[in-house]
């Protein structure tokens, strides 16, 4: 059974009377992988800082331990931060980096020796002792701004984008690296990023945040297979929102069609929205088809094709192995274990639809992008 180690009681966050928190409650069990993901501005970092002491909430609590922090200096507590810039010493070599906050501990030699070469070991540094941080690619001054906070041995990690600036190979690897040391020292890792297959790679729990407040928290599979709105669905991996009508238990209604699905428990005749992923559709001919409609554009992907189709002026996305051509009309299938059916929220409406693949929809778009969207758009 795990324990909680951090709590956060609902935290409010304003600046300049703009609020960026809007009441996050939270709990972190010890030794835990927990990712606040979400877009930029969505109030993740500013949630890391807090837990870190380096911002003060407007109103709400941190607990560590049971024991209320707000007030604790970011030194005095047994958490330490891996920032986005690592920000290592130019002038010290990989070992003095690792040693230094030892070094301000006063500990004897031996000690940091010993404290050293383990976490050396531990980011699978061995060797590099004597470099200076230039000499070094990105992943591993990564690795040295890891182990510097960790020889420290707080009971909590804070980690924000640190994988960020890396390309995208060396992120993948540094992914599993990640979550192999952590697993190694066995202690909670807080993590922030903005980038869902990072969130969904490394973590034990998922906490998705928009304009300052918690949409949902679970496992990645749930968060996946079950989200709880539609921002959560867009967020995470591609979907087909669809409006839908619940006429009764296991059974969704779209565009007048019954269809079979596994939820249950809305009122008769419920307006809602149904989640179907784009890999979770099969193609069939016209005649064997729940619905049909017809190819708009087909985009090779390596492993698939990315296929937009054409459903009364409603465009999916179908990911498919099956080559289709544009311009053929089609029929699709989906499995009730396919449907995921989902309460209406402020959320609805304003994602799921493929129609911005087509050329003369890119141009209104970007006409019509608010800020609030380009920030969002370079999420991908």
């Amino acid at each position: 059974m795990s324990k909680e180690l951090i709590r956060l009681r609902d935290l409010c966050m304003a600046f300049d009377d703009e609020p960026v928190l809007d009441h996050i409650n939270l709990y972190i069990n010890d030794k835990e992988f927990l990712t606040l993901l979400g877009p930029s501005g969505c109030g993740k970092t500013t949630t890391l800082r807090i837990i870190g002491g380096f911002a003060t909430p407007t109103s709400g609590d941190v607990l560590f331990d049971g024991v209320r922090i707000n007030d604790v200096p970011p030194y005095q507590r047994q958490i330490n931060t891996v920032f986005q810039k690592y920000a290592l010493f130019p002038h010290l070599n990989v070992y003095e980096n690792i040693a230094f906050g030892l070094r301000m501990q006063k500990l004897p030699e031996a000690e940091i020796k010993e404290r050293v070469m383990e976490m050396l070991e531990t980011v699978s540094l061995k060797g590099f002792e004597h470099r200076r941080p230039e000499a070094l690619s990105g992943g591993q001054q990564q690795r040295v701004a890891i182990a510097r906070a960790l020889v420290n041995r707080p009971k909590v990690l804070l980690l924000d984008e640190p994988l960020a600036a890396l390309d995208l190979k060396l992120r993948k690897d540094m992914q599993i690296e990640l979550k192999r040391i952590q697993q190694q020292v066995g202690i909670t890792f807080i993590y922030v990023t903005h980038d869902q297959e990072e969130a969904l790679t490394m973590s034990d729990t998922i906490v998705v945040m928009d304009k300052g407040s918690i949409q949902q928290i679970g496992t990645p599979e749930d968060i996946y297979n079950e989200p709880k709105n539609a921002f959560v669905a867009d967020f995470i991996g591609e979907s087909n929102i669809i409006d839908g009508i619940m006429p009764e238990d296991n059974v969704v209604q779209m565009y007048g069609r019954r269809f079979p699905c596994l939820d249950g428990g809305f009122a008769p005749n419920e307006a809602v929205d149904v989640v179907i992923r784009p890999e979770d559709i099969d193609i069939v001919p016209v005649e064997q088809g729940q619905l049909t409609g017809t190819v708009t554009s087909v985009t090779f992907k390596g492993m698939q094709y990315d296929i937009i189709v054409d459903f009364r002026g409603f465009k999916w996305l179908i990911q498919t192995t099956d080559h289709c051509p544009e311009g053929a009309r089609i029929g699709i299938k989906i499995d009730p274990d396919g449907i995921h059916v989902m309460k209406k929220s402020a959320y609805s409406g304003m994602f799921g639809d493929y129609s911005s693949f087509s050329e003369e929809y890119d141009e209104l778009d970007d006409a019509t992008l608010s800020s609030d969207e380009e920030e969002s758009g370079d999420e991908e």
